[in-house]
This record gives structure tokens, C-alpha cells and sequence, in this order.
């Protein structure tokens, strides 16, 4: 292939790679207005940074002028910096200007402080800057490995894989003035180019990934969390605690299931409306996260009716459960400057963390109305003995009567005291 082809197909690919940068970077910032996302925003700014530079490089080359071409080389680099800083963005953290322009800044200093900088040294530096923001952006994602995102292997692969098509001739020499009198560098020349385009619509491939399952993610959220109180639902907290339970059985540890009831709120939406009544359950929600460990599973399973399910034994849960009963009456809730009593009576039940679900939520729906039918703003509770395998009977298992209430009681009483 004669020298003139293959300049003619290297400028054939690169005005590929500009118009597929341009296209997607449209499309990108058409997304980010439509669905609000701060990230495609971002995204889309560097595609079509990128293309602005590699045109204007395809259509004035040299004859742009020494700092023209300055000025789109460091447009390129900038680009590069958006598509880090994107990734930055679309996982919460703040945006970094200065990252963003530090690798124009090292560029722009080093040809100008430098000069004159041969064309190797110039082509070691700027695929060195581009090569290291493609392994900051792979660092960014691989930080969200703790999520499990299926998108983040793909993620992650894209920018090493550019960064090290980069990266690979320098490492082993094959580049030394360049393509004008190397034919090595010559074929890296365009090999890099048939990469550009693979790495603009990859990179737009996952970046879509990436936000339909966060989408998908914040929709599932949506379905399992109560929106007025932010805690979860009822279908929330069964697939939670199903999860807890799992885990607790293999670990062989205890688990103990509360239920609470807000005392007299029927009368306080008949009274004062259904906005106090909702602002006396965001309360209530506020309290109980307040005084249960972050470990510890709360949910909203009815209209006053609130769940949680905590790895740990029954004495423990218990005082947890009088600490919420205390809050909840201590909370100081007024309505015109007058005092309204919030109390909330208490079911509370253990067991080894083989216990069922349901069977724990029966024992302390139960152990909750007696504690209503007790005064209510109290703490009842109700121990399962764990299952035990009867040898009289081949394959029957039953379950040992359950302790006498007087104890438990007693160290409720004890608590409440």
C-alpha cells in the first residue's frame, strides 16, 4: 500500500471518528435534557469537544498555525477529562475542574516551556495525558465494584483497552518520528484511528448500560420504599428481612422481630386531620431509625404499623425496643403550640434465625395486642423456642412450648422502669 492510500484511509478514519463522536455527542445531551441526568451532560460536552478537535486537526493539520493547534490539541485533552469527570459525576461525586483541564495544562506548559519538543516527545506526552485519564475513568467505575453493577466489567474494559492502544508502541519503541518515516508508527497511526471509533460507540454503548440499570435500580427502590415515611414497604421489608434471615441461619445467630403500633392514631386524624396524622408517622419513622442500629431492618407494613427485624437476641431487641417507645413519647410533638401525646405500644419476638418469618410476626402480633390490652406505651414480647426434631416420630418436627411470658415480662417491666 502506497504512502499516499494509507495517509488517505488514516484521514478517512479519523473524519469517521469525528462524525460518530458528533452524533453520539449529540444524542447524549439530547438524553441528558430529556431524562435530567447530569452525567450525559457531561458525557455529551466531551463527544463533541472531541470531534471539534479532531476536525479542526483533520482540516488545518500544520497549517492551523503553532498556537491554533495548541489550542485544539488542548480541546482534545480537556475532552478527555470530561469523559472521567462524567464518570465521576454519574456515581455522586462533585465535579473536578481542575481535573478536567490539568492534562491541557501539563500539554499546553510542555510544549511551550519546552520548546522546542520534538514530535516523539510531544506524541509520548499526549497519549501518556490521554492514557491516564482513561485509567482514572476505569479507577472511578472499578470504585462502584461494591455496588455489583453487570455493567461494570464492560465499563472498566473499554477505557483500559484504549488507554493501553496508547500506551503500547511507546512501551515498546516502535514510535520514533512518527509516521513520516516510520512505517511501524505509520500502522499504529491507524490502528489507533479504527480504535477511536470502536471506543466512541463503546463507550456510549456502556455509558447507556450504566444508566438503564441505574434507572432500573432507582424504580425497583421506588417499589419497595414507603414514600411518605422513606422507609420500606411491606413488599420491601419482606424481600429485606428474607435476605437478613438467610444470612443470620448460615451464621447461626438470633433474630428477633418488633412490631409497632401508634396508640390512638385514628382519633388524631378524626381530630387534627390526615396531614398531622402523616406528620406524626414521619416522626414516628424518624425516632425509630434514630434509636435502631443501621443493621437493624425497619419498615412501614400498614397504615400505623411499623416492623423491624434486628440480628440480635432478645434482650438486646428489647432494649432497643424501649429506647423507640421512649423517643417516640419524649418527641415533643405540638400542634398550635399545644402538646399532642404520641405513645406506641410494642410487640416484640425471638427466636434462632431458623425461625420462620411469619411464625415471629404471628408471636409478636400477638405479644402487640396484649401490650395494647395491657394500657398500651408499653413493650410486650414473646420468645420461640427454636425447632427441635421429635425422635419418636420419623421425619415430624415440632416445636417446644414457648417460655413462661412472667419472665419476659419481667425484664420489659425492668426496662420500662
Amino acid at each position: 500500500m502506497s504512502g499516499n492510500s494509507l495517509s488517505l484511509d488514516i484521514s478517512t478514519l479519523y473524519l469517521v471518528a469525528t462524525f460518530v463522536a458528533a452524533m453520539l455527542g449529540a444524542l447524549l445531551m439530547f438524553f441528558w435534557r430529556q431524562e435530567k441526568i447530569e452525567a450525559l451532560g457531561w458525557w455529551g460536552a466531551a463527544y463533541l469537544l472531541g470531534a471539534a478537535s479532531i476536525a479542526l486537526w483533520i482540516a488545518g493539520g500544520e497549517n492551523l498555525g503553532f498556537g491554533l493547534l495548541l489550542a485544539v490539541n488542548a480541546v482534545g485533552f480537556i475532552a478527555c477529562g470530561l469523559v472521567w469527570d462524567a464518570a465521576r459525576v454519574f456515581h455522586g461525586r462533585a465535579p473536578s475542574v481542575i481535573g478536567v483541564v490539568a492534562g491541557a495544562i501539563v500539554w499546553l506548559a510542555a510544549v511551550i516551556f519546552a520548546d522546542p519538543l520534538s514530535d516523539h516527545a510531544r506524541l509520548v506526552l499526549g497519549a501518556s495525558i490521554v492514557a491516564i485519564y482513561a485509567a482514572l475513568t476505569a479507577a472511578e467505575l472499578w470504585r462502584e465494584r461494591r455496588k455489583s453493577m453487570r455493567s461494570r466489567w464492560p465499563a472498566i474494559f473499554v477505557p483500559i483497552l484504549h488507554g493501553a492502544v496508547l500506551m503500547l508502541p511507546i512501551v515498546l519503541g516502535d514510535v520514533m518520528d512518527g509516521p513520516g518515516t516510520n512505517p511501524h508508527a505509520a500502522i499504529w497511526v491507524a490502528a489507533f484511528a479504527a480504535e477511536l471509533v470502536f471506543y466512541a460507540i463503546g463507550t456510549v454503548f456502556i455509558i447507556f448500560m450504566l444508566v438503564s440499570e441505574r434507572t432500573l435500580a432507582i424504580h425497583k427502590t421506588a417499589a419497595s420504599v414507603d414514600p411518605l415515611t422513606g422507609l420500606l414497604n411491606r413488599r420491601g421489608f419482606g424481600e429485606a428481612t428474607a435476605r437478613m434471615i438467610e444470612r443470620e441461619a448460615k451464621a447461626g445467630r438470633s433474630i428477633t422481630v418488633m412490631i409497632f403500633d401508634i396508640d390512638h392514631f385514628k382519633s388524631v386524624n378524626d381530630t387534627y386531620g390526615h396531614p398531622v396524622g402523616d406528620d406524626v408517622l414521619k416522626v414516628f419513622a424518624n425516632v425509630a431509625v434514630g434509636a435502631l442500629r443501621i443493621t437493624d431492618l425497619l419498615g412501614r407494613v400498614g397504615g400505623e404499623e411499623f416492623a423491624a427485624l434486628l440480628p440480635c437476641a432478645m434482650d438486646e431487641a428489647l432494649l432497643a425496643a424501649e429506647r423507640v417507645r421512649d423517643a417516640f413519647e419524649q418527641s415533643g410533638v405540638a400542634i398550635d403550640g399545644a402538646p399532642l401525646a404520641t405513645t406506641v405500644s410494642i410487640g416484640v419476638a425471638g427466636g434462632p434465625a431458623n425461625t420462620e418469618l411469619d411464625v415471629l410476626m404471628a408471636s409478636a402480633d400477638t405479644a402487640l395486642y396484649r401490650a395494647k390490652r395491657g394500657g398500651r406505651n408499653r413493650v410486650e414480647a414473646v420468645l420461640e423456642e427454636p425447632l427441635v426434631l421429635d425422635h419418636s416420630r420419623r421425619g415430624s418436627v415440632s416445636q417446644a412450648s414457648r417460655p413462661a411470658h412472667e419472665d419476659v415480662h419481667a425484664f420489659v417491666s425492668e426496662a420500662h422502669a
